[in-house]
């Protein structure tokens, strides 16, 4: 009876969550360092955007917009990067590949973007020349503040650390390129908001919060005491 329980609470783990517009919405939220909702890093020069990058690069029709299709056919292009042995299935060495070299989790991401990675500025780390590279529901980064999203969760759209294992919907530690697929649809109805059937960049652009407030201290303030700290003469 633990198995059954046990995969229910992965397959829940794994879904997607609902994306929903930022109240401060506003063009340019993600800036030089974005991950795809398929896990693709990308890097633009300072002053680009790089959610732009990839939506451009996603829209095969360059009409604006981008539809179910053009997510799965984008899924099934980065599929193949990731599939380096070309069996139709990223397997454990290929996953810990993209991990630990493509998209490495904490600081190494954004320093392998920041130095370009196998590519240039806007094209997706780990991809042959004029490749493509991977974020929702946070920020960039390693190390967000607790209860926020957390490694690379912070670069994309939606809040998935693991954007390609998660994918693995049978739990066999490969990914199939059916399973690719349908996970980008499941990933493209999650950011479709307005249930459109197509996504836009100014709605893609408004759903990162925007980042919180850090409040400046006064350097003549006296250091914060523990109220539970033991204060009596030693």
């Amino acid at each position: 009876m633990l198995l059954p329980a046990l995969m229910l609470l992965l397959s829940a783990a794994a879904a997607p969550p609902v994306a929903s517009p930022s109240a401060n919405a506003g063009g340019h939220r993600f800036g030089r360092l974005f991950i795809s909702p398929m896990g693709e890093p990308f890097s633009a020069e300072r002053g680009g955007d790089a959610l732009a990058d990839w939506f451009h690069q996603a829209d095969r029709n360059h009409d604006g917009q981008i539809t179910i299709d053009e997510m799965q056919q984008d899924a099934e292009r980065f599929f193949a990067i990731l599939d380096t042995n070309h069996d139709g299935e990223i397997d454990p060495d290929e996953i810990a590949h993209y991990e630990t070299v493509i998209a490495p989790d904490g600081p190494g991401l954004r320093l392998a973007l920041a130095e370009g990675g196998d590519p240039g500025a806007g094209r997706p780390a780990g991809a042959p020349s004029g490749g493509g590279k991977f974020r929702h529901h946070g920020s960039w980064g390693g190390g967000r503040s607790a209860g926020g999203p957390q490694g690379r969760a912070q670069f994309g759209l939606l809040d998935l650390a693991e954007p390609v294992v998660s994918a693995d919907s049978d739990f066999n530690r490969g990914v199939s390129l059916n399973e690719f697929k349908s996970a980008a649809a499941k990933r493209f109805s999650a950011l479709d908001v307005d249930r459109r059937g197509l996504l836009t960049l100014d709605v893609l652009e408004s759903l990162r919060p925007p980042e919180p407030r850090r409040e400046k201290r006064d350097p003549d303030a006296p250091p914060d005491i523990d109220a539970n700290a033991d204060t009596s003469p030693g």
